[in-house]
């Protein structure tokens, strides 16, 4: 088996996010794999102005809410992976759900791996409805790698 090439990890901009995309960031560094980066986001209307995130249950995947602080979350999570030793990262903030998003990206982006932290994995609403993890590892037709992320 050869090494990853490409890996995509997806980000909300949460702490717990944040520890997934640091791992992908070290594996991405350690294969010489090429990162890329995504944030799913909900169109934002006009009374959304300074709403960053769509409200969540505690210990759920947020759903960021418009363009600019999109591209914020990337931003960051991209210098979070560089920081733990990625080489090569793409930023990518995308119109959309989380699941959908995740799944098409990996398809553009011919990626080998994909890797999501398992926030939401544990909750009741996460085991009753699905979670963003359980829904990419489900659906994904590549290597799905979930961190521990949370308690």
């Amino acid at each position: 088996m050869s090494a990853y090439r490409t890996v995509v990890v997806g980000t909300d901009g949460s702490q717990s996010s944040l520890r997934a995309v640091h791992r992908a960031g070290a594996l991405a560094g350690a294969c010489g794999a090429r990162l890329v980066v995504v944030c799913a986001y909900l169109p934002s209307r006009a009374d959304d102005r300074g709403l960053r995130r769509a409200q969540e249950e505690p210990g759920e995947a947020a759903q960021v809410v418009g363009p600019a602080p999109a591209e914020d979350t990337v931003r960051a999570a991209a210098e979070e992976a560089v920081a733990a030793g990625a080489g090569e990262v793409e930023q990518l903030a995308v119109v959309g759900s989380p699941v959908e998003t995740l799944i098409d990206v990996v398809t553009r982006a011919q990626a080998d791996l994909l890797v999501v932290g398992n926030r939401g994995l544990n909750s009741l609403k996460g085991r009753l409805m699905g979670s963003v993890p359980a829904d990419v590892t489900r659906r994904s037709t590549v290597d799905v790698l979930v961190v521990h992320t949370t308690g």
